[in-house]
């Protein structure tokens, strides 16, 4: 066997691989017996430590936990606080910006600084801070802490750069915007109010300057108190006592009225001329009752007052009903002269705030919108319609519309497919929008130069699946599929739909989706799996429906002995109209009385359906009930289109499905996978063997009450045969060969010698060393697949108990990712061998797990050497098991179209068995030259177009074949193998292991994937400790490890996922998708990506008010607020009252961590590319003003010329 040299890593070092054939690695040792020998490998890798960069790129969907509202009317640009301290900036389509508080406290109030490119935020924490909008990336210029006093109100004016600040102690402090410091002029509470008053006014709700003098200051107190302070004299003109609490305050626009909304559900209208009782009371909502008493009411929480110039003024209010009719939904009432409104909302009504067309508090207002913030959704009504139409929303808040249980995320997407999926999604579009622009619509933002097609994928607990345009930094809805018309409903009254109706039955549990082919599968809560084909007509069909019995019950393990004269092949019965694929290694038996067997959770329309365009289902496939128990939920899936095969697993077996001929290929239980290639030592038939094979391991019996541990060698210690396949206890050629009809289903059992008896013995290291997360403690992969316990008594509850035994957790209301339960593996102690594959075990069990199965947690389609003899690739399939095992299955499939209709695929015995530490998660192939090998697939066709006789629908394959393109470079290829422990790659066909990596000892591994970056390929891991690591393939080498994310919440774990490019994203939120990217060139570009939110607009000028206004209407605009506030004249502020802290300011969005020359170059360039704007901007400034004066200089001159010659008199 000639010498290998080891990938070159772009440096000197050596790779941190074992030795190549090693057994510790995984493959047999010695050399093969047959079979070519491989050329030198020379792969000369290109990836850098310096080519990769983590930052958030943006995040889409509605802000989770909204607190916060406020529009900026002449930049028309909307911002929503969090209670998690985040805040949203929207403008027009593209420009969506999210900033974050470091503090994470809640967001309570949002002030712009209205055209001034700046914004004011008010946290929970008793701090403000003044963000900088005038950057693609805000950042906080400064912050104030307050130290003795709760903020609960805050106000800025229009053009000031004075802030009041109102307290919990009914105090109102003075915040310099510039300075960011506080002013010396205070309004003390006691001073305000009347010396008389025995009680404490409470909080401060309302602050607003007087539109008709901007020196008089209205401070509203939550008590019902109301006081006009006059800043210049420094007292109250006028206060008001009510009996109602108040809740808001809003002017008209003339400043002689105002109008107040309270806790007992009235408005009250105030005005000045006599301000001992109100003007107006009204009940909106509140009826009169026979008694002559009133209706007791729900607070108004908010009111706002708006005039108009050609209609009667507009009075908008949130809250309000009568407690009397429970169960309404929230409201928003629009009052517009004598006709009310009453919007009903879907959510509670967090904010609203009305849209108008000037700035200035003091001219009529001309409302044209209401935004209104619910609690999960944002909509913006249309004012200037008598039916008031809401505007369609351009962003995607409406991800969580159903919560999301799973996603995908595909770049580089053939191009047409975004266009023909929109075409389809937009026949299906909501109707009654208003037909005006959308009014947020400011910012500016291009597609720059580094785009390309995205789509991201998102299943939800309802069943349903929306594609997502996500091309850019944008995100917008294509087409949305609901996997539950496949199904019939489920009628309250018949058996298990009865106990399913209050349930989400058809959540999605995992996609995969092949974009050239435009196949897709789902996979659903309730054990089934979808398969989809894309048509452009739609088209009257029949869904064919295939029903599987994968169950392996320990009950049914028996003594070699017993199971001599077994069948090895159950067929099914003849009467059912459905067959029911019953797995062999669950020979039917007595079943208790009462319980119903073959049994799916739901029932699939079995009538010929009328189907739209789009995706039109064409095949499910259910597990079945079996012994009284649910099936277990799917943990892999793969398809595979070139193939016309599914495969899907669970931790029961493996099932292969032909979906060109309906037929299920292969049904087994994962031991029986194995054959005589079991890598572990399982109990076997000889007791002579037994007694040989049990040292050092944990023995199950059916019904055994005690665990007895023996003491002897390590389990490590076992002979390996050199070659797996010269075991002659493998099945024989043309036991191998047997295929599986529709109507005949035959299954292989690879071992005949060993078979549905055998017993598992786990090692005995297992430790109870649980890291926890979230209480959870197994592995994503692992299910809770409980054996061994006694079965439930079968009774009158017999079915319903069964229903919820050990075998699965009983249905729940399926959550979003951020709830939904998934369990989580666990450190164990790592012992002086490598080959020791304990599996770490749920919290909920003893130390020694007597779990007996194994779950399939990875598969893959692809062409490889199944065995070291062999010269060709043929088409196999990769299986990862939750033991770390990988198996590879070879596929005999007719070539010709014809042939492959007709005969039916074979499925070959066990080929190679290779072995990690840890589940299996991912595979990935790559050529001797280090390109990556892509999985075959079809070119699509549609079906159901109409037939062409000059161009007939054919099969159009693609492949890539791993010996295709490398004849120079010898045959084989490399497959690279992740766990949730290490990384491995192995050269095919040879076996051997070239290079190893334990990615993490004291966490694990929640998502892997092979990526392209940069024009070349890495592996990327995402940690459950929070970590993102980048590794070069195929020398493994660490390129990057940045601490991100700590696994807070099971739903970044359900979700997280990488793509190509340099992309990925997540859950961050119920509600939020948060796309980040590793690469350090989009961390570069992505200035260039994202939207201006500042955009330089001309302040509208103020109306002009005419003489005698302006002479009665009293000196507002001789209000100098720097000669009452600044420091001349009030003195400065104590210093414990508040402190000053400086904000990282400028460019803080991209100091992201950045590390390495690049990104230090790549700051630069930009403060350079900034510095030059701003000069090219004041040279413009400065040619304008050059044209200006020489225009203003020959004006001059003319005029000169013409009066030089008259008289006085003539001018």
């Amino acid at each position: 066997m000639k010498k290998f040299r080891k990938v070159l890593d772009g440096l000197t070092t050596s790779s941190p691989g074992g030795t190549i054939g090693s057994p510790s690695c995984g493959s047999a040792a010695g050399t093969p017996t047959a079979g070519p020998t491989p050329r030198e490998i020379d792969i000369q890798e290109t990836l850098v430590s310096e080519n990769f960069q983590l930052c958030k790129t943006v995040r889409h969907g509605f802000p989770y936990q909204s607190t916060a509202l406020a529009f900026d009317p002449v930049q028309k640009i909307l911002a929503i606080g969090s209670r998690s301290g985040g805040v949203r900036i929207l403008g027009r389509p593209g420009v969506d910006c999210y900033c974050q508080h470091e503090s994470g406290s809640a967001v309570l109030q949002l002030q712009f600084l209205i055209n001034e490119g700046a914004l004011v935020t008010a946290c929970a924490d008793d701090t403000l801070h003044l963000w900088n909008l005038r950057q693609r990336r805000p950042a906080v210029l400064h912050s104030l802490k307050f130290n003795r006093e709760r903020i609960t109100f805050c106000h800025l004016p229009f053009q000031s750069k004075w802030l009041y600040v109102g307290t919990e102690r009914g105090n109102t402090h003075i915040v310099n915007i510039e300075s960011f410091v506080l002013s010396g002029y205070i309004i003390m509470w006691n001073k305000a109010i009347e010396l008389s008053t025995k009680t404490h006014p409470g909080p401060v709700v309302h602050l607003s300057d007087s539109p008709k003098d901007e020196g008089k200051l209205l401070i509203g107190f939550e008590s019902g108190t109301i006081v006009q302070w006059d800043l210049r004299s420094k007292k109250a003109d006028f206060r008001i006592y009510y009996d109602e609490a108040i809740h808001s305050v809003s002017w008209h626009h003339e400043g002689k009225q105002f109008m107040c909304s309270h806790s007992d559900g009235s408005l009250t209208l105030w005005n000045l001329r006599n301000t001992s009782k109100p003007f107006q009371v009204t009940f909106p909502h509140g009826k009169i009752q026979k008694d002559g008493r009133k209706e007791s009411c729900k607070p108004i929480l908010k009111v706002e007052y708006k005039t108009s110039r050609n209609s009667e003024p507009f009075v908008i209010f949130s809250g309000g009903l009568s407690y009397d009719k429970a169960g309404r939904r929230p409201t928003l009432t629009i009052m517009h002269g004598k006709a009310i409104t009453v919007l009903e909302m879907d959510y509670p009504i967090v904010e609203f705030m009305a849209l108008c067309e000037t700035p200035y508090n003091n001219e009529i207002q001309e409302p044209y919108a209401v935004v209104v913030l619910l609690e999960k959704d944002l909509i913006v009504v249309d004012l200037t319609q008598s039916n008031f139409p809401v505007f369609e929303n351009p962003y995607p808040m409406d991800i969580h519309e159903s919560p999301v249980t799973c996603t995908a995320y595909f770049v580089d997407c053939p191009p047409d497919i975004i266009p023909v999926l929109y075409s389809i999604g937009a026949k299906h579009k909501k109707t009654g929008y208003s037909q005006k622009e959308w009014p947020i619509s400011g910012g500016t933002w291009t597609i720059g130069s580094h785009t390309y097609p995205e789509i991201i994928i998102t299943g939800h607990a309802d069943g349903s699946i929306k594609f997502w345009d996500a091309s850019a930094v944008t995100l917008q809805m294509l087409y949305k599929l609901k996997t539950s018309k496949v199904f019939e409903k489920p009628k309250p009254g018949e058996g298990r739909g009865a106990e399913m109706v209050e349930e989400d039955p058809f959540a999605v549990q995992m996609v995969s989706w092949c974009p050239q082919s435009r196949i897709f599968c789902v996979v659903g809560i309730s054990a089934h799996v979808i398969l989809y084909r894309f048509s452009r007509f739609d088209a009257n069909t029949q869904i064919v429906s295939l029903e599987v019995r994968l169950q392996c019950e320990s009950e049914d393990v028996i003594t070699p002995s017993e199971n001599e004269n077994n069948p090895c092949f159950s067929e099914p019965s003849s009467h059912s109209p459905q067959p029911h694929y019953q797995h062999p290694s669950s020979p039917s038996s007595g079943t208790p009385e009462g319980v119903k067997e073959g049994i799916p959770y739901l029932k699939v329309k079995d009538r010929v359906v009328r189907v739209p365009p789009g995706y039109q289902a064409e095949l499910v496939i259910q597990l079945l009930w079996a012994d009284g128990e649910p099936p277990q939920q799917i943990t892999s899936l793969d398809v595979n289109s070139a193939y016309g095969l599914l495969a899907f697993g669970n931790c029961n077996g493996l099932v292969v499905v032909d979906y060109l001929q309906k037929t299920i290929l292969l049904c087994m239980s994962t031991l029986d996978l194995y054959g005589a290639a079991d890598p572990y030592q399982r109990l076997t038939r000889s007791p002579r063997r037994n007694r040989q094979s049990t040292s050092g391991l944990i023995e199950l019996s059916d019904n055994q009450q005690s665990v007895d541990m023996e003491k002897s060698k390590s389990p490590t210690s076992a002979h390996y045969p050199t070659s797996l396949h010269n075991d002659p206890r493998v099945l024989p050629e043309p036991v191998a060969s047997l295929r599986a009809s529709h109507c005949s289903p035959v299954y292989y059992l690879l071992d005949n010698v060993k078979g549905p008896g055998r017993k598992l013995s786990l090692p005995t290291d297992l430790k109870t060393d649980l890291d926890h997360v979230n209480g959870h403690c197994t592995s994503p992969t692992s299910q809770p697949c409980s054996a061994g316990k006694p079965r439930v008594p079968v009774g009158p509850e017999g079915p319903r108990l069964a229903r919820r035994g050990p075998g699965r957790p009983p249905f729940r209301k399926a959550q979003s990712a951020a709830c939904m339960e998934i369990s989580l593996p666990v450190s164990h102690t790592e012992e002086n061998r490598e080959n020791s594959f304990s599996r770490s075990r749920s919290s909920s069990v003893s130390s020694i797990d007597r779990d007996t199965k194994e779950a399939i947690t990875t598969l893959q389609f692809g062409e490889s050497y199944v065995r070291k003899s062999d010269i060709l690739p043929t088409p196999c399939l990769w299986v990862g098991t939750s033991l770390g095992v990988v198996l590879l299955i070879p596929m005999s499939i007719p070539t010709d179209e014809e042939e492959r209709m007709e005969e039916l695929v074979t499925v070959g015995p066990c080929g190679a068995v290779l072995m990690l530490k840890g589940s299996v998660l991912r595979f990935g192939f790559l050529d001797c030259m280090g390109a990556f090998i892509q999985s075959p697939y079809e070119v699509w066709r549609d079906l159901n177009a109409p037939e062409d006789p000059d161009r007939p629908r054919r099969r159009k394959l693609v492949h890539f074949s791993p010996s295709s393109s490398q004849d120079a470079y010898g045959e084989g290829h490399l497959a690279v193998l992740c766990s949730e422990r290490q990384a491995k790659v192995f050269l095919m066909p040879s076996q051997s292991c070239l290079f190893v990596h334990n990615i993490t000892e004291s966490s694990f591994v929640l998502r892997a994937d092979v990526v392209s970056v940069c024009n070349s390929i890495c592996l990327a891991c995402f940690c459950a400790n929070g970590h993102i690591m980048m590794l070069s393939l195929p020398s493994l080498r660490p390129l990057m490890d940045v601490s991100y994310l700590p696994l807070t919440d099971m739903r970044i774990a359900r979700t997280f996922c990488f793509t190509n490019g340099g992309q990925a994203l997540y859950l961050s939120s119920p509600t939020e998708i948060q796309r980040i990217t590793y690469s350090q060139e989009m961390c570069d570009n992505l200035q260039e990506m994202l939207g201006e939110l500042f955009t330089p607009i001309e302040t509208p000028e103020a109306q002009n008010r005419g003489f005698l206004k302006g002479f009665f209407g009293g000196n507002a605009h001789n209000f100098d607020r720097e000669e009452l506030f600044g420091e001349a004249a009030a003195g400065k502020a104590s210093r414990s009252l508040a402190q000053h802290i400086p904000g990282q300011g400028g460019m803080e969005g991209m100091k992201v961590g950045a590390s390495g020359a690049v990104g230090e170059l790549a700051r630069a360039r930009i403060a350079l590319d900034e510095r030059g704007q701003r000069l090219g901007e004041l040279e413009e400034r400065t040619a304008l003003m050059m044209t200006s004066a020489e225009t203003f200089s020959k004006h001059a001159h003319e005029l000169m010329l013409k009066c030089k010659d008259k008289k006085w008199y003539q001018l």
